[in-house]
């Protein structure tokens, strides 16, 4: 077996042109990201500025996040009929206008409308980010790229909730949407002097079958399965009857797509089979990890007492151990290829996930916090690497497909996770008839005075107790992960055609 030497472009870093198209993507990446998290810290403050209840009240973030399933599948094909720079423009211009309009919403109904205008933008930034990054570095330094596209993709989560309790703490809830005005102008205008130039290719096709099919069946899965935490049971009608039809148009999608020459998601990509694993390894790992992570703070507020912005102060360490590994973790995948990377993360993961299996109502925070450093160290050299992995075989050409597909894996694969880690852990909440009382006793002295001595005190440790085993099916879920990272390679692969297979350079 000889030796292939890195091409130069492995070699070298990355130039001053490519870290400012990096700095306008990471710009967009941010608001859309932090936006999530933010909106969630604030439910409870908008079931009291607008007498809602918490059902009604969740449909802001049900339908921000349909709105990403409608339009993620249309990216690929707007990028390359009109241009990644044009999108990614309009992309910004919708979220900022959904932004705006939502600070100013006069009731619930009209909030909740105008965060679907906000999802139409938001959906789209992410996939063309992505696409205008990998174009612009190349296929040999596209795990450096990523590395910093992952920076708020794994920061969004704990940012999120510290910033958002700030604004509602110091400002008002206005300010959690007025904040992206000042951001989104600054990176509509760096996108127009700074992103290359359009080459679109107006010769395609449009799919229209296809997103009849796949976009409506993609929103109508996750209706069904965000309304799981809600329903508390995977048997409800409101669960089963949206789950199915998603189901059925997704399955008439597949059946359709090996039709068109150009369909709206190419499934022909899964010939390649570096993308294929990417794509099993990613949805494991959302489903375990993801989910997980919107527990943490949970259990910091809930189990532990403190206040939202102490919370998110709390998750921090989280963030810090993914930027230190997501740098290295990136250059050594474009230099030694993805399988040891993606291995030896998971391993961090599921370790850090191992100890917080343990945790208990009086755990001491160094060993929390130690844990959740590990679990951030695991991801920076997990989560971007596998997509580094998925995208870096594909030719220019393919690459807006390739990403929109892996934006699509992980939106469905972060719901489904979300929507698993909250059943299992309401369901192990109702098992202690003190469990939701003495967390209710956190923020209700009314509610402590009327429970016996020492009831507060075992419905704490039994909440505890629920979390711990939560973190338990997510610790599970990461061990299967490592089967189908198993099979990434260990070395430098080449850079392929579309509809090929990816293997090791010997």
């Amino acid at each position: 077996m000889t030796t292939v030497p890195d091409p130069p472009e492995a070699q070298r870093g990355l130039d001053a042109g490519v870290i400012k198209i990096a700095g306008v993507v990471v710009l967009g990446a941010i608001m859309s990201i932090l936006d999530i998290t933010v909106v969630s810290v604030a439910l409870p403050t908008f079931q009291t500025e607008f007498g809602a209840n918490y059902a009604t009240v969740a449909w802001t973030m049900t339908g921000y996040t349909l709105a990403l399933a409608t339009v993620i599948p249309l990216t690929g094909w707007a990028a390359d009929r009109f241009g990644t720079k044009r999108l990614y423009i309009l992309a910004l211009v919708l979220f900022v206008a959904g932004s705006v309009l939502c600070s100013s919403a006069w009731d619930i109904s009209s909030l909740i409308a105008f965060r679907v205008l906000q999802g139409l933008g938001g959906g789209m930034l992410m996939p063309l980010g992505m696409t205008i990054l990998t174009r612009a570095a190349g296929p040999d330094r596209i795990g450096r790229i990523m590395a910093l596209l992952g920076i708020p993709m794994l920061l969004g989560p704990i940012g999120g909730p510290i910033l958002g309790g700030w604004m509602i703490e110091s400002l008002s809830w206005h300010w959690i949407f007025l904040i992206n005005l000042p951001i989104g102008l600054i990176g509509m205008a760096a996108a127009a002097k700074i992103l290359p130039k359009d080459a679109p290719t107006p010769s395609e096709s449009f799919d229209w079958t296809g997103m009849l099919l796949m976009s409506p069946g993609l929103a109508l899965f996750l209706f069904g399965v965000s309304s799981i935490p809600e329903e508390g049971t995977a048997a409800s009608t409101r669960v089963l009857v949206p789950m199915a039809i998603g189901a059925v148009l997704i399955a008439a999608f597949v059946r359709h797509a090996f039709r068109p020459e150009h369909p709206l998601i190419d499934l022909r990509l899964f010939k390649n089979r570096q993308l294929t694993t990417a794509v099993i390894t990613l949805t494991l790992f959302a489903i375990a990890v993801m989910g997980a992570m919107l527990l943490i703070p949970s259990y910091f507020l809930q189990v532990r007492g403190e206040s939202t912005l102490q919370a998110g102060i709390l998750v921090a360490p989280q963030g810090l151990g993914a930027m230190l590994t997501m740098p290295l973790a990136g250059r050594l995948v474009d230099r030694t290829g993805p399988g040891r990377i993606v291995l030896s993360g998971l391993v961090f993961v599921a370790v850090g996930l191992g100890v917080l299996t343990q945790v208990g109502a009086d755990t001491s925070y160094v060993v929390v916090l130690g844990a959740l450093f590990l679990m951030g160290m695991g991801m920076g050299a997990t989560m971007m690497p596998t997509m580094t992995a998925a995208l870096q075989t594909l030719t220019d050409h393919m690459i807006a497909r390739g990403s929109t597909m892996m934006n699509i894996v992980q939106q469905v694969a972060t719901s489904i996770g979300t929507a698993v880690m909250s059943v299992v852990l309401s369901s192990r909440l109702n098992d202690s008839e003190l469990a939701r009382p003495a967390i209710a006793s956190q923020s209700n002295p009314a509610i402590a005075e009327q429970m016996p001595p020492g009831a507060i005190d075992q419905g704490l440790s039994d909440a505890a107790s629920g979390f711990g085993t939560t973190f338990t099916v997510a610790v599970v879920l990461v061990v299967l992960t490592l089967v189908p990272a198993a099979f990434f390679p260990r070395r430098k692969t080449a850079a392929q055609g579309e509809g090929t297979s990816a293997m090791p350079v010997h």
